[in-house]
């Protein structure tokens, strides 16, 4: 065999290798443990409230049978408003708390749970929002099923949990409201600087697509929240950070520009990713609910 086609042929394997390294590596999950969490938000804010709150523990059985952890933290007093909160990459339910205070003092019963491959789940790899919005619509048809007698449900997220509650629309879920803060619109352009960030070229992006297609069933060309927008009717609220360098606010404001149903955004000076919240605490607090009030969603204030 010429030596040529020899070099070429270890030149292919290397290459090959390298893909499947770089797919592997953004779809493995280097995930918290609850503790963990809790010790990061504890350093941020008193966590008191949380834990004289009555919380009921609970699992959910996704489609494809993947069991989800998930926790009611109860309202004192039922209005039969409830919201759903998604959390971020590698973090699990205690990353929702930093909005769960939030909704409890408006009134609401508060859903946390983990992603999959999250928290207390089961090890999975992380499809970027395909298959963890079939899991939040399982969970939405089952608060609907648990509480019979709710009159309002929405869902928020942050950065991969917005991601995934944007994806959710797709399907058409029975919500009244959506909040999305620091959500990508579409995986590829994150993966993208990500290669840039590690010094690589971004000529290897299509083949560890490829290599994340084979690893997991979907290319990175299919991790498009945004497409889920185009007959959505659903209010969305777009928060995100203006100083946002790891998902730019141009996800959001992409997003905005695309959904068919009533929208806002705004985008918090100063905030980087997924702090809009501890860096412009009264003005988040706001928006949520002026948002809330124009999608006819009563609150306690």
């Amino acid at each position: 065999m010429p030596i040529a086609v020899i070099i070429l042929i270890v030149l292919a394997v290397l290459l090959l290798a390298l893909g499947f390294t770089l797919a592997s590596y953004s779809l493995r999950i280097r995930r918290q443990t609850l503790p963990q969490a809790r010790q990061w938000q504890e350093s941020r804010y008193d966590l008191g409230w949380y834990d004289a709150a009555s919380k009921e523990d609970y699992t959910v059985k996704a489609k494809d049978g993947y069991v989800l952890h998930a926790q009611l933290i109860k309202n004192p007093i039922d209005a039969g408003r409830y919201v759903i909160i998604s959390h971020g990459y590698t973090d699990n339910r205690f990353g929702a708390l930093k909005y769960a205070g939030m909704y409890l003092k408006l009134g609401f019963h508060v859903v946390v749970y983990d992603l999959r491959g999250h928290g207390e789940n089961a090890e999975s790899l992380c499809t970027y929002s395909v298959r963890e919005r079939q899991d939040l619509y399982q969970l939405i048809n089952d608060t609907r099923t648990r509480h019979p007698g709710l009159k309002a449900l929405g869902i928020h997220g942050e950065s991969l949990g917005a991601a995934t509650s944007i994806a959710c629309l797709e399907f058409h879920p029975e919500i009244d409201f959506v909040v999305a803060d620091c959500g990508f619109s579409e995986i590829r352009s994150v993966m993208a600087a990500g290669l840039k960030n590690m010094r690589l070229p971004v000529f290897l992006l299509p083949l560890a697509s490829l290599c994340a297609k084979l690893r997991c069933g979907y290319s990175y060309g299919q991790m498009r929240p945004i497409d889920s927008l185009t007959r959505n009717k659903v209010p969305v609220l777009f928060m995100h950070g203006a100083d946002d360098d790891f998902i730019p606010p141009l996800h959001s404001q992409r997003m905005r520009e695309t959904t068919q149903g009533f929208s806002e955004i705004h985008l918090i000076p100063d905030a980087g990713h997924a702090v809009s919240i501890f860096t412009a605490p009264e003005a988040y607090r706001e928006y949520v609910v002026s948002f809330l009030k124009q999608c006819g969603v009563d609150v306690a204030e």
